[in-house]
């Protein structure tokens, strides 16, 4: 296991790895349930198109900003939207290449190409988005990031800072929860821990059967 200087002691953060899986099962399930099949629609949507064009443009990324049920009334829309599309794909081109280099651990790519997304307008800070358009690009290899998965990640007490390099972080602890969760992991991606996260950083009332804004 590669640890980072905010991982704790390893028999200490092994022990947070495995008692974190008695929560993450079922706010994966408690989010099978109670969400509709058709809610990530948009994400395998564009996930399908980027695995034939090899990039995302801007429609792309406005289907994953109403995705996330973004503000789309920032200055850095605006920015993004003023740039050539084929810009935008050049960009993304670079870093969907990179989330799918397997010579790469799944951190390392995660960070290369979170390194590469931040060249566009509204990238430079904040993982969110970032996170989903890599998703999209590797969507069994990458998760997405958001204030809900932080809250759960402090919630388990599983450490990950706002440094930067974050995302790339964010990955590794994912690597470390299915490694340390082995007897309940089998079948688990990334993904599907991040959606467990989102689900348990989410809280959801009984009346209510959609996600909350993931900004």
């Amino acid at each position: 296991m590669k640890t980072t200087t905010e991982t704790p002691a390893s028999d200490e953060f092994a022990a947070l790895c495995r008692q974190a899986w008695d929560t993450l099962i079922p706010a994966r399930a408690s989010y099978l349930s109670d969400v509709s099949p058709h809610y990530d629609k948009v994400l395998h949507d564009v996930a399908q198109r980027t695995e034939h064009t090899g990039s995302l443009g801007k429609t792309d990324i406005a289907a994953l900003v109403v995705w996330k049920r973004l503000s789309a009334q920032t200055r850095w829309v605006t920015e993004l939207m003023s740039l050539p599309d084929t810009h935008v794909r050049a960009v993304t081109e670079r870093a969907v290449t990179a989330v799918r280099d397997t010579t790469l651990t799944r951190s390392e790519a995660a960070r290369t190409g979170r390194g590469i997304i931040a060249e566009l307008p509204g990238f430079h800070t904040g993982d969110a988005l970032a996170s989903a358009i890599l998703t999209a690009a590797a969507p069994h290899r990458m998760a997405v990031y958001d204030r809900r998965v932080q809250h759960a990640l402090d919630t388990l007490r599983l450490p990950l800072t706002p440094t930067p390099g974050r995302y790339g972080r964010y990955l590794q602890l994912l690597d470390d929860l299915l490694h340390h969760g082995r007897a309940h992991a089998d079948g688990w991606t990334a993904p599907d821990i991040d959606t467990a996260l989102y689900w348990t950083g989410f809280s959801p009332q009984p009346d209510q059967h959609k996600p909350a804004p993931a900004l």
